[in-house]
């Protein structure tokens, strides 16, 4: 999944969000890591007290949202796959 390199230029803001499944994923310093070790490039927010999670009413890891210019939410993916899918969203609201 290399959007935030292929469709940065085109105006695509990627931002991930951690919210830790696990006690020692709470640490700041092992979620640095984690994304240096994983290639992560783009940011990625700590939500320890599962504020955003709350937010979007989240239930599963991983949980992707694709949200337009306006703030709303296009598309929503609860686990693996429908990549092919997501980016036809992307491409389509960069179109606009």
């Amino acid at each position: 999944m290399g959007w935030h390199k292929e469709y940065g230029p085109r105006g695509l803001v990627v931002v991930g969000i951690h919210s830790p499944e696990f006690s020692h994923e709470h640490s700041l310093e092992n979620v640095k890591n984690a994304c240096k070790e994983l290639g992560i490039e783009f940011p990625v927010a700590q939500d320890n007290d599962f504020a955003t999670w709350k937010r979007y009413g989240t239930r599963y890891w991983p949980t992707l949202h694709i949200i337009d210019k306006k703030g709303v939410i296009q598309y929503t993916r609860f686990g693996e796959g429908g990549y092919d899918e997501m980016e036809e969203v992307i491409q389509r609201l960069l179109e606009e």
